[in-house]
């Protein structure tokens, strides 16, 4: 007897079907093919010690199952249900017609539950576009799937309710999710911005950042706040749209990171990573390709504290994706390109005892080591960083002032109007949502200063020994300043504001 089924894999943060094709003759033997690995080889125990479970067993016969495409290689354990399937309909313990226009993943226990995986978000997109009717998969993934339009979502908790279901002894509704609910909603921050004392510039800053979706170092001495505002920023992004946070979700849901309890992730992902970490973990890949921290950030802020403590290596490879905001990774045996449109906020010491230019404390490094320090980051990779903002620690009196401090919520609402005039602005562009991601040919059209403006710029540019990526970021962040201001030319002031915020350019710093 033959069987055909549909499953599918994970391949980037997308999915592709996989079918599952089950031949039963005579004979006695048992074969898995299609290039699986261990995890795929090791179902046959548990598909086996399951079907028991339920009162049944895998057909005393020769069984060869084929998992197709064969040069693809099947990996993971969501394989044991529509193996188990195909199995059960093998052997005449469920019909054949009810597998069609369906699709079946999850992975199985010994005694037959259900358990959740990984990119139920992506495989239900894969079913929608494949124009199958029906998903099945484990409950604790219904939620995440039910988030696809089109597609009916069956959520099942053991082994015997997908047999009683293919049977028609149950038809339980399928799983259906409301967006309505999707209403731009923000989870609270960490911190909120009224909580800090004094540093008004350095606010400014973050605030110009956040409304153009600008990168921003912040250099300054131990406790001069500059690891509470960054863990503010999320506080005052703009909300997500629904195609980000569907794209969002996706990379959240492959990598293994969604909250069963969660449908749709709606609050603009924050990841801090150690300075420890390895490329691979920061980039992505690894034997059994996965997310890295740039991807995981996608759509949100990636936030590196204590800069110069991050290998070298690692620092340098957050070079392209800075400027493509995605990441390609090419092994010998496969090639996947990840999403990687992230907002970098990074804080770092200006020397290794942290006094340096400090108006109190004295430093006690040598100009050697201050200048060996700064230069763990490398030219090319502060160039690409758009705002960079030297913090000045405070004094008691602003430590111990009872001044009321402007909430993330009113610096929200400017960040947000900033962010719908780009909108409007970019509607004819393709994939272009904000000012830091305009190209050179965008700078010129959207970008346009008056005459004093540019002979400042001229000037600075001879007197900074600027670069020509930092002219173009300058225009860029010169932009959304006039965002903020609601202002359809770039004024002197727009320039003179973002010139101040190059204060770390090689040239410019004094070392």
């Amino acid at each position: 007897m033959y069987v055909k089924l549909i499953s599918a894999a994970i391949q980037g943060i997308g999915a592709i079907p996989v079918y599952v094709e089950v031949h039963v003759s005579r004979g006695i033997r048992f074969s898995l093919v299609g290039l699986p690995d261990n995890a795929v080889r090791e179902s046959h125990e548990r598909v086996a010690s399951a079907l028991q479970y339920c009162g049944m067993d895998i057909p005393r016969k020769q069984v060869v199952i084929n998992m197709a495409p064969g040069d693809l290689r099947k990996e993971g354990s969501g394989y044991d249900l529509p193996l188990s399937v195909g199995l059960m309909a093998a052997g005449e313990y469920v019909p054949v017609e009810a597998l069609k226009d369906s699709l079946f993943v999850g992975e199985l226990s010994l005694d037959a539950n259900l358990q959740a995986i990984r990119g139920a978000l992506p495989i239900a997109l894969a079913a929608r576009d494949m124009g199958l009717r029906r998903l099945i998969l484990p409950y604790r993934n219904a939620a995440e799937a039910a988030v696809v339009e089109g597609l009916d979502v069956y959520g099942m908790q053991h082994l015997s309710e997908v047999i009683a279901f293919l049977k028609g002894e149950n038809r339980p509704e399928p799983f259906t999710l409301n967006l309505d609910f999707f209403d731009e909603t923000q989870s609270v921050p960490e911190v909120d911005f009224a909580e800090v004392k004094g540093q008004e510039q350095a606010k400014r800053a973050i605030e110009v950042a956040c409304a153009g979706g600008h990168n921003i170092v912040m250099i300054g001495p131990p406790g001069s706040g500059k690891t509470m505002m960054a863990k503010a920023i999320p506080g005052i992004l703009p909300p997500m749209s629904l195609d980000e946070a569907l794209e969002t979700t996706k990379i959240h849901s492959v990598a293994g990171k969604m909250d069963t309890r969660c449908s749709l992730l709606t609050s603009r992902p924050f990841r801090s990573p150690h300075h420890s970490i390895s490329s691979v973990a920061m980039i992505g890949g690894g034997s059994n390709p996965q997310p890295g921290e740039i991807s995981l950030a996608h759509n949100g802020v990636l936030f590196l504290d204590e800069l110069p403590e991050f290998q070298r290596s690692v620092l340098e490879v957050l070079r392209q994706p800075l400027e493509d905001r995605s990441i390609s990774i090419a092994r010998s045996r496969y090639a996947i390109r990840y999403p990687a449109g992230f907002m970098l906020v990074a804080s770092m010491n200006p020397c290794p005892c942290g006094y340096y230019n400090h108006p109190g404390k004295e430093c006690v490094c040598t100009a050697a080591q201050v200048h060996k320090y700064i230069h763990r980051i490398s030219g090319p990779l502060m160039d690409r960083i758009d705002l960079q903002m030297e913090i000045v620690p405070l004094g008691y009196e602003q430590l111990s002032s009872a001044g009321k401090q402007e909430s993330s919520l009113s610096i929200r609402e400017r960040v947000i109007q900033a962010r719908h005039l780009q909108n409007d602005r970019f509607k004819a562009e393709t994939g272009l949502f904000c000012n830091a991601q305009m190209s050179s040919k965008q700078v010129q059209r959207y970008a346009r200063a008056e005459p004093n403006a540019y002979v400042l710029l001229r000037n600075a540019m001879e007197k900074l020994d600027l670069s020509a990526r930092a002219y173009s970021r300058i225009l860029k962040v010169a932009r959304t300043i006039a965002d903020l201001d609601a202002s359809e030319h770039l004024r002197t002031r727009d320039i003179a504001e973002a010139i101040q915020y190059r204060s770390l350019d090689r040239g410019a710093w004094g070392l």
